[in-house]
């Protein structure tokens, strides 16, 4: 055991020769800085996304009624295997859209919603949408539902429609 005192006792002197009682406070002192500051980083919280911006989403998005189908037409991408965002498996995001102005009814304020249509099967068939709030003439296709929005993907064949917020829209 003597010689386990002596490496203990050779370790410790040769770590006092190199450091000082200032570098050791000085390293306490970026320590305690540092786990003070560790919440500050930015760290997604998707608990909550309600105080981040993101709109509190009511209602059911397999249902037509649902607030962000305003100026939707067409089958809705959440009865076809994917959600209200998202298309289903095997289909594509067109990148080509037509914009919607829609009001939340949590929170009272209106919200543009991207409408994409996804292709590559055949229409789903379920849950079929035609709600024309806000519907312009094809002389403004940009504003119009009415078209197939396909002919920027691979195939030119409809499937369904999601219904993305892209951002809140201004008051007039």
């Amino acid at each position: 055991m003597k010689w386990l005192d002596k490496v203990a006792e050779a370790s410790s002197r040769k770590v006092a020769q190199r450091s000082s009682r200032r570098g050791l406070l000085k390293g306490l002192g970026g320590l305690l800085v540092g786990s003070a500051a560790f919440p500050l980083l930015p760290v997604a919280r998707a608990a909550e996304g309600e105080k981040l911006g993101a709109p509190v989403d009511p209602g059911d998005p397999m249902q037509c009624e649902y607030w962000r189908y305003c100026a939707i037409d067409g089958f809705l991408c959440s009865c076809c295997g994917g959600t209200q965002n998202t298309c289903p498996p095997g289909t594509e995001m067109s990148p080509i859209t037509w914009i919607g102005t829609c009001r939340n009814p949590a929170d009272g304020r209106n919200y543009i919603i991207s409408y994409n249509d996804c292709c590559g099967k055949t229409s789903c068939g379920n849950c079929l949408c035609t709600r024309n709030e806000s519907d312009r003439p094809i002389y403004r296709p940009d504003k119009a539902n009415d078209i197939n929005w396909c002919l920027g993907t691979k195939s030119a064949t409809y499937n369904c429609s999601t219904a993305i917020v892209v951002g809140v829209a201004l008051d007039k």
